[in-house]
């Protein structure tokens, strides 16, 4: 069946000045509740004990795999052509100290 039967409609994606030189992040928190999943791009300096949140991302959980899976197939193409993405055999996690206070009884 040729595929001019059902055409894809084609989807005109704007890509403002600002949102087009990125935000940098070096750590990614994601949590998530039965509805959807939040991930907050963070930037860790070094020496700077406070890190801040740069840009929040909200996703059905359909979304969610769906990146999961691009992410995926990305991640194999770059090392197909630049090799393979090393990763430290302990690597650092930054503390998890949200500044809430203490649970009381």
């Amino acid at each position: 069946m040729p595929d001019n039967i059902h055409p894809q409609p084609t989807l005109n994606i704007e890509l403002p000045e600002d949102v087009a030189e990125g935000i940098y992040s070096n750590l990614a928190i994601i949590s998530h509740s039965n509805a959807e999943f939040v991930v907050d791009f963070i930037r860790m300096m070094p020496n700077v004990p406070k890190a801040r949140v740069k840009s929040r991302i909200i996703l059905t959980p359909q979304h969610a795999k769906r990146l999961l899976f691009a992410l995926k197939d990305n991640i194999q193409k770059y090392e197909m052509q630049f090799g393979k993405i090393e990763e430290p055999e302990h690597p650092q996690l930054p503390p998890m100290n949200f500044n809430t206070p203490p649970a009381q009884a």
